[in-house]
């Protein structure tokens, strides 16, 4: 009652108001807490508590009928600190793609892990981190699978993103640091054969910074990069 009075709650507020929304439905609707990643500076660098809640619910009598909604994350973005919420539905986090979520998301109980994923919270901070247009388009399993690339200058580096959306792909490019030091998106040569997109990138100078992957001006990725000789 408080959520819907207040229009605004924190995850758990999301996941509580859903629950109770589909429990007078007649739909079996179980409140998951575990733990998300909020942007590149977690990665590598697991939560003590959990961090967010989301909900699975059953539409039958068999694993393979239990599903994800994650209300709060459908709804928009917050800023780096988040102090600040950017309206943004994504309506793809209800009845969520399972590889993705699992991606995206782990359960502080792994019973509530539907189909593969990371074995552990370590794994889990180890990947990249995932923008809900990843969930637009559909994507998988991503290539490299680990959020930190080490590599060489000049040294090529590739990448595959499987994906299932029927859109053409116009355009994918690369945006590198951060803040002040951002660049400008750098457009990729890809090709979308095999429904992945692909394309290779050599970096030239050394440092570390983000690199966030963009597809038709959505960021879908992010991963952090560290060129050393």
């Amino acid at each position: 009652e408080e959520v819907v009075k207040n229009r605004k709650a924190t995850s758990l507020g999301f996941a509580k108001l859903f629950q109770e929304m589909s429990s007078m439905a007649n739909i079996r609707c179980l409140l998951v807490d575990g733990y998300i990643k909020n942007n590149i500076d977690e990665l590598n660098d697991p939560e003590d508590d959990i961090n967010h809640s989301w909900n699975v619910l059953q539409l039958g009598h068999s694993p393979e009928q239990w599903y994800y909604v994650d209300a709060a994350k459908a709804s928009g973005t917050t800023d780096k600190k988040m102090a600040t919420f950017f309206k943004d539905f994504t309506s793809e986090y209800f009845f969520a793609d399972r590889v993705l979520f699992n991606l995206d998301h782990y359960p502080k109980n792994d019973t509530w892990q539907l189909g593969p994923g990371p074995k552990s919270l370590k794994e889990f901070y180890s990947l990249p981190i995932i923008y809900n247009a990843a969930y637009k388009y559909g994507f998988r399993k991503p290539a490299p699978a680990n959020g930190f690339i080490k590599t060489k200058p000049n040294a090529k580096n590739a990448f595959k993103f499987p994906y299932k959306s029927n859109d053409n792909i116009g355009s994918v490019s690369l945006l590198m640091g951060d803040g002040r030091k951002q660049e400008k998106p750098e457009p990729m040569n890809f090709t979308t054969s095999g429904g992945a997109i692909s394309f290779s990138y050599s970096f030239k100078t050394e440092d570390s910074f983000p690199v966030k992957v963009v597809v038709d001006g959505k960021t879908v990725l992010e991963y952090m990069v560290e060129v050393s000789d």
